[in-house]
């Protein structure tokens, strides 16, 4: 399980040290940075697919990314004695930099520019530094592999081996390196990453890609874009989680049933509700049922990611239809890590129960200042409530201060 995201640098989230449960609900106002949380979990995915570079290219580049505030707040700026305002220079090289941490091992990779004299791309971003160490914190004696510009190098203990001297500083080292007699914490952690999913505002419009039929082929994850809904569908009704599927499809829509019909191999949703003389197909499905099928398709799917993502699930979805989404997800909590980013603080009451009531006490806190519900809700998943908030343009995780932060070393290039 992951146990913490850390990001440096990345949009609004100039350092970011985020502790992770079961299930982890992340939720704040419109621009505290929530979304720049999402997406520095898919760049961190991203590693893995060797298109890390690409991704933060297809951004604008560090230009755009990049944390555009000085590179120390001081305390005086945050009392508002002194304007905000940079040092003139920089103390430290230009470094957009994530990592996470499971119970076994930790990653961390660091992003920056090229050497001006060595490229005429000198916007282009390029990987610095890669490591992976042992848990729960990086240092020179936990770390196992580690990759600096162009040369890695593993821990043979006693003592580190060079193992490459010519890495691709625009690839990282867990796509370029495959061999896991030689590497095997690399394909751990690739294992990890690649198998992280993500579901974030699927399209519901007239065009969208699950109100179309789909080639019927067995299909135990569903794709992000929700395009092979159909055969997700029946794979979970050929499957033990069959009745769990239809039990909370006859909660969210009393009397409502759902079938697969092939079409010349072709695979259509067709859902009956009560009062009508006639199935629907996915075309004609409402936005918000649509929207319910999908996730409920994704959070029991008969092969469940080690991390599943949710960004705003509560999209078009009817109130009463958030307590099966809170109880789908806890239940999906006993086979995968679930992290919900969302705008509503009635998703999080369903979660929370009676820990945190309409969303305005704070939840109590353990010794590192992380606010969490210390027993399962209903015999639930723990989870862990985290509100973002802004200050002075940087997102902050409220009730952390800098004391009560979870340790994190980014070590140094």
């Amino acid at each position: 399980m992951l146990t913490l995201l850390a990001v440096h640098g990345y949009r609004s989230l100039r350092e970011v040290v985020l502790p992770l449960a079961p299930v982890t609900v992340i939720t704040g106002a419109n621009g505290v940075g929530k979304s720049s949380l999402y997406q520095s979990l898919r760049l961190l995915a991203d590693t893995g697919r060797g298109s890390l570079v690409g991704a933060l290219a297809g951004q604008g580049g560090l230009s755009r990314v990049m944390w555009a505030g000085p590179e120390e707040i001081s305390g005086a700026m945050k009392r508002g004695e002194v304007p905000v305002q940079g040092t003139g220079s920089r103390r430290r090289p230009i470094s957009l930099a994530l990592g996470f941490a499971t119970d076994i091992f930790g990653y961390l990779v660091d992003v920056g520019l090229p050497t001006p004299r060595t490229t005429a791309f000198v916007r282009d971003p390029v990987i610095k530094r890669e490591a992976i160490f042992a848990a729960p914190l990086y240092r020179p004696a936990s770390s196992l592999v580690e990759r600096k510009n162009h040369t890695l190098r593993v821990n043979a203990g006693p003592g580190w081996r060079v193992v490459a001297e010519d890495l691709d500083d625009r690839a990282s080292m867990l796509a370029e390196l495959g061999d896991p007699q030689e590497y095997p914490e690399v394909l751990a952690v690739r294992r990890e990453v690649n198998s992280w999913r993500f579901y974030d505002g699927f399209r519901t419009d007239a065009d969208a890609p699950a109100r179309q039929p789909h080639v019927g082929t067995w299909t135990p994850v569903l794709s992000d874009d929700g395009a092979d809904l159909a055969p997700a569908v029946q794979s979970i009704l050929e499957s033990s989680w069959e009745r769990p599927f239809r039990q909370a499809i006859a909660e969210a829509f009393p009397g409502g049933r759902i079938a697969v019909t092939d079409h010349d191999g072709r695979f259509e949703i067709e859902f009956d509700q009560s009062g009508l003389l006639r199935s629907l197909n996915a075309a004609e499905l409402s936005d918000g049922t649509l929207r319910f099928l999908l996730l409920a398709t994704a959070l029991l799917s008969p092969r469940p990611p080690a991390v599943l993502v949710l960004n705003e699930p509560e999209t078009s979805l009817h109130p009463d239809v958030l307590p099966v989404l809170a109880r789908l997800v806890q239940g999906a909590a006993s086979r995968t890590q679930v992290i919900v980013v969302s705008h509503s603080s009635a998703i999080v009451d369903h979660l929370l129960g009676d820990q945190d009531p309409g969303g305005q006490d704070p939840p109590d806190q353990d010794p590192l200042g992380r606010g969490y519900d210390d027993a399962p809700r209903d015999g639930g998943a723990t989870v862990l409530h985290h509100r973002l908030t802004k200050n002075l343009g940087e997102t902050v995780v409220e009730g952390q201060g800098l004391l009560s932060r979870p340790p994190w070393n980014w070590g140094a290039r």
